[in-house]
């Protein structure tokens, strides 16, 4: 029989994650529901506690109660590049990733030959220098007005998730997805939250083991380019309301 506090331990690991009985069961390779562990009639066996520590990097010590640090890792969670590419001359180059390719990106992430077929190329000016870069291609609205779809990224590679910054823009990887998000580390918490620049879009909290690689956002390419300016845009509105009292007045009259 596990003690009662390595239950309520176990039952917020898995409420945290948000799964039921059944989903927990599945993922952690045991019969069809936890609940009989949770009732404290079936032993912790080893195996869990391993697939736990494996999966969610959930600290054994916390679970039995001998230990106050939920997670190993977490304040130093390796997001550094899984592969890094280089040229014929050996130089680091910068590949492009494009809204295609990153549905694959997280699946591939490890695999050198998966990146030979995506463009890369060098760009000799001094902000690209002494550092890991990677194009990534925005998909949707959820960083407007910053950063509009079918726009690229070029993004600095991030070694530690310890390391990211309020006021940036950063892709983030998961395992099953790349987007481009504020990251926010919400103090004695574990979570990170990722926020939109586009208010319709709510922030969402994940855990630090869901990240694969962070890449913080420095430049954008940018296409359509014209020379209306924002002003130019202004007086475009201002003349327009103006044309509207008008009418509005007329009509009054």
């Amino acid at each position: 029989m596990e003690n009662e506090l390595t239950l309520k331990r176990f039952i917020e690991v898995r409420r945290d994650l948000g799964h039921t009985q059944a989903e927990f069961a599945k993922l952690l390779g045991i019969s069809s529901t936890t609940a009989d562990i949770e009732r404290g009639r079936t032993k912790l066996s080893g195996k869990v506690v391993a697939e736990l520590l494996r999966q969610f990097k959930i600290n054994p010590l916390w679970l039995f109660g001998e230990n106050e640090a939920k997670h190993l890792e977490t304040s130093h969670t390796n997001v550094i590049p899984k592969v890094v590419t280089v040229d014929s001359a050996e130089q680091d180059n910068m590949v492009l990733v494009n809204a295609k390719a990153a549905a694959g990106y997280p699946q591939n992430i490890a695999d050198t030959s998966w990146y030979q077929q995506l463009p890369a190329f060098d760009l000799p000016i001094p902000e690209f220098r002494n550092a890991t870069y990677r194009g990534f291609q925005v998909e949707g609205d959820s960083m407007l007005p910053n950063l509009h779809p079918g726009e690229w990224v070029l993004a600095r590679a991030v070694e530690h998730v310890d390391h990211v910054s309020a006021n940036k823009m950063y892709v983030v990887v998961l395992q099953d997805s790349v987007m481009v998000k504020k990251i926010e580390k919400r103090p004695n918490s574990n979570n990170i939250t990722l926020v939109s620049l586009n208010e319709t879009f709510p922030p969402y909290d994940i855990k630090p083991f869901q990240v694969q690689e962070i890449w913080e956002v420095s430049s954008k390419l940018t296409f359509n380019v014209d020379a209306t300016t924002e002003t130019g845009l202004l007086r475009q509105l201002q003349a327009s309301m103006e044309e509207l009292k008008r009418q509005v007045g007329q009509v009054k009259n």
